[in-house]
């Protein structure tokens, strides 16, 4: 029976986004002029990308919230949707991850204030994976699922294990990182990439792994860029390292080859957050790495789909189905990426 579809695993949070007019001092105020609650957290934003670019193929979860009210929130969210949530359980000793997504209305600017709850119990044991017939499983974030992050004492983590698990029972396997300050970064990332196919990250995620300096005062050096990515396929990542920033995307693969692709060119009216736009990236490249598209098919749905999330404050309200994702960067067009020396 060949496998179809897309098993999403790690976090499911609620965003409270909160739009505030400047950010303040300590012991001062701002205010909050709208605020919006939706979809958070990597495995529950792809999903939802998905489901808004009408893939047309099955999505399933697997995760852990609370047995609460965000937790229900969630579950009737994900099933009014149609994503499968049979291995998305809820755990009677922890309440649902959030995050308070403080919004600077003049650029997009977000800083994150997140209660880790039920992902940090997230564990191995919560995942089914020979229930599923999905033809990829994605895991996010890693470094923001507590046990999931453990690493024993005979080396590894259990993500890597969890991984492995996922790739001997014949997924595809992605993984995505999120943005932290942890001493442990390239230990965690270093003991998953024999077992992960494409892995998603930004220039801040690439520098912190490799140590290599990628940007200076909020320019990318591609040059630099192209050494980590390098380095991080000499470390075991089995087919493609997909960087994303601002300005665009660099992919490698383990053959080789090197993609270059621009952002779209969204005028600054029409973007009103930057939150889940790496999320939407890694959905229009999984979406389409799932339809057996070519790499460099996958990385202008992704830039268009990220272009489409930066019209909504939420993380998935601006995606649109894929055509419509498409027309965007049509009618704008794409940035240029120059190799610089």
């Amino acid at each position: 029976m060949e496998r179809k579809g897309i098993l999403a695993g790690g976090n499911f949070i609620v965003d409270v986004v909160k739009m505030i007019d400047l950010w303040p001092p300590i012991e001062s105020l701002a205010n909050i002029r709208h605020q919006y609650h939706s979809n958070g957290g990597g495995a529950y934003n792809l999903l939802k990308d998905l489901v808004a670019m009408q893939v047309g193929f099955p999505l399933e979860a697997a995760g852990l919230v609370g047995n609460d009210h965000w937790g229900q929130w969630i579950r009737h969210d994900c099933l009014t949707h149609g994503i499968d949530v049979q291995q998305l359980q809820m755990a009677d000793d922890a309440t649902t991850s959030y995050t308070d997504v403080m919004t600077l209305e003049s650029n997009g600017k977000r800083t994150f204030f997140h209660h880790r709850g039920a992902n940090a119990l997230l564990d191995c044991a919560h995942f089914h994976l020979t229930k599923s017939r999905a033809r990829i499983f994605h895991l996010a974030y890693i470094l923001l699922l507590d046990r999931l992050d453990h690493e024993p004492t005979d080396g590894g983590s259990k993500a890597a294990l969890l991984l492995q698990e996922a790739s001997e029972a014949g997924f595809i396997t992605s993984a995505d990182l999120v943005s932290v300050h942890d001493n442990r970064f390239t230990r965690l990332v270093l003991a998953a990439l024999p077992w992960v196919d494409y892995l998603f990250l930004n220039e801040f995620e690439a520098e912190k792994i490799t140590g290599i300096s990628i940007s200076h005062n909020g320019a990318v050096s591609i040059v630099r860029a192209m050494e980590a990515c390098e380095w991080l396929l000499q470390q075991g990542l089995r087919k493609w390292v997909l960087l994303h920033f601002p300005e665009g995307a660099i992919a490698l693969s383990a053959n080789g080859e090197w993609l270059f692709q621009g952002s779209v060119l969204l005028p600054h009216q029409h973007i009103a957050g930057t939150v889940g736009a790496g999320d939407a990236f890694a959905a229009g490249v999984l979406a389409s790495v799932h339809e057996h598209k070519s790499m460099q098919e996958a990385l202008q749905l992704g830039v268009c789909a990220a272009a489409a999330c930066l019209t909504h404050a939420t993380c998935s309200g601006g995606v649109m189905p894929i055509a419509s994702c498409v027309k965007l960067g049509n009618d704008f067009g794409f940035r240029s990426i120059t190799v610089d020396h």
